[in-house]
């Protein structure tokens, strides 16, 4: 059974429940278990920040090193290795490391695909990750 954390908005969080560290391959089997499909094995930049945007699908995060913090109107959610993170569609939120580590994550749906409405500058995105911008 996970530990969770769930907020009114709906964004639900499962703490690691294993006695050992997470690796990749044991946080994608806990993602498979919720009925996901992963599409990206992102890693970022220590003090990296996501400008405001939300998903048009569910949406779900699994942690494989570091820690981040998602950033809801309703509050902060920390994640650490190996925690789950499921945010319903059209959840608006920021992502920011306030720390000087990389942090490593799965990222998912339910079809498999990434589908993004932008709300802010779409500053940390993959696109702009992939423009080589500074984060």
């Amino acid at each position: 059974m996970h530990p969770t954390q769930k907020l009114p908005n709906g964004v639900t969080v499962y703490k690691w429940p294993h006695n050992v560290e997470p690796t990749a391959e044991s946080v994608a089997a806990e993602m498979a278990r919720f009925g996901f499909r992963s599409y990206d094995l992102q890693t970022v930049a220590p003090w990296f920040f996501r400008s405001r945007h939300a998903h048009d699908e569910e949406e779900i995060r699994g942690a494989v090193s570091g820690v981040t913090t998602f950033h809801f109107d309703e509050g902060p959610v920390t994640l650490e290795a190996g925690d789950i993170l499921i945010i319903p569609s059209g959840v608006q939120h920021e992502v920011r490391s306030h720390n000087g580590r990389t942090f490593s994550a799965y990222k998912g749906s339910r079809s498999g695909e990434r589908h993004v409405t932008e709300h802010g500058d779409g500053r940390g995105s993959v696109e702009d990750l992939a423009r080589g911008s500074e984060s």
